[in-house]
């Protein structure tokens, strides 16, 4: 038996997982989150542990990368599934160097999630085909690259935080960072990316799809 835990800040989402997996056979969802901050917070009091935590990737507060790190460094046991609307770079190569053993789109059936949940409950990496073919494409492509492939990790993870919307403050509490470290990496993104205010760094996250341009005002 693969026991689940669901992350994902929107409810009719965690439901409609649950539901999904419902008649799948030899898996148990035994509990959900609506944050990272919930979901961290109660798999560590959880006696019994799930073997695999769904993340969503796109979430207010610390989002699924910071989870999954967290998570990871925690409770090492626990096998992470990223699951997520978004099948371009830098999300799956953020969430897969932040501890992920897989990468799902939302719009999976349920076959391809029940292959992907017993798989990284295995300790094997689970891909969905799509993402791995854009990876792969990326790396022997000669086109043109996202720009955003020149941050780090903390600072990709930053940007994407300030096009959410967070401020300084807090994402230097998510973060356990001082707000001038936090301002650091927000003036080196600015440097790296050209650009010289949030609303520049805004615009070129939408162009290079790193934002929902139905969630941008």
């Amino acid at each position: 038996m693969t026991n689940i835990f669901i992350i994902d800040d929107h409810g009719l989402i965690r439901d409609g997982i649950r539901k999904i997996l419902e008649d799948a056979p030899g898996i148990t969802v035994v509990g959900d989150a609506a944050s990272g901050e919930e979901g961290i917070d109660l798999l560590r009091d959880m006696k019994n542990k799930p073997h695999v935590v769904l993340m969503d990737v796109k979430m207010p507060g610390m989002g699924g990368a910071e989870a999954t790190r967290k998570l990871v460094r925690l409770l090492p046991e626990i096998k992470i599934l990223a699951l997520s609307t978004m099948e371009d770079d830098p999300f799956p190569s953020l969430l897969l160097q932040a501890g992920a053993m897989g990468y799902l789109t939302k719009g999976a059936k349920m076959e391809e999630m029940v292959l992907a949940i017993k798989t990284v409950h295995e300790g094997k990496q689970y891909i969905s085909p799509e993402i791995a073919q854009k990876l792969a494409l990326r790396l022997i492509t000669d086109g043109q690259q996202s720009p955003f492939d020149l941050l780090s990790e903390r600072e990709l993870q930053v940007a994407i935080m300030i096009v959410d919307g967070q401020k300084v403050q807090a994402i230097a509490e998510i973060l356990h960072l001082s707000s001038k470290t936090i301002n650091s990496y927000r003036y080196r993104i600015f440097d790296k990316l050209k650009i010289a205010t949030d609303v520049d760094l805004t615009h070129l996250a939408l162009r290079y799809g790193l934002v929902d341009k139905d969630k941008v005002e």
